[in-house]
């Protein structure tokens, strides 16, 4: 049985984006490649036959990732959240106590997680992300990750 995945209903709509792309566009180019490759003749010496083969299988096993993904997937219905402590679709404001600096994230499931935007959308499984979750306004997290013991001060939850 496969793991359920959270999601945000955006998450969602972006696999499914991506899946009709790969379906309805990708495959018809990965056709007509193969297609053409076939035209060349002898397939035992036919580069572009294998790169054509190879490629067919990399799409279609993308597609079927994320026809996977949206099967499991749990959208996270972000009114039936409570915004009194944090949990995967809200914003969470904390300071990081040894330096004070000041940071914003998005929890999200591990999926959707892009720790390079603005703000960081971090997963709820990763270190920060399940040391958060659950906590309220106020209360002080410790966080060990690879770089040592971090403390942050939630400071607010936002939808």
């Amino acid at each position: 049985m496969s793991e359920e995945i959270l999601l945000t209903q955006e998450g969602y709509d972006k696999l499914e984006a991506e899946r009709d792309h790969l379906v309805s566009v990708r495959r018809k180019e990965v056709s007509e490649r193969l297609k053409e490759a076939i035209s060349y003749g002898d397939l035992s010496e036919n580069a572009e036959y294998d790169a054509a083969k190879n490629e067919q299988a990399e799409l279609e096993e993308r597609i079927h990732k994320l026809e996977t993904m949206m099967k499991n997937a749990k959208i996270i219905n972000e009114d039936e959240i409570s915004g009194d402590q944090v949990n995967v679709g809200l914003t969470v404001t904390v300071t990081q106590e040894e330096s004070g600096e000041v940071m914003q994230f998005v929890i999200v499931g591990s999926t959707e997680a892009d720790p390079f935007a603005e703000p960081a959308r971090i997963s709820n499984e990763s270190m920060i992300g399940r040391g958060l979750l659950g906590k309220k306004v106020g209360e002080v997290v410790e966080v060990i990750v690879p770089d040592g013991t971090f403390h942050y001060r939630v400071d607010e939850i936002a939808r």
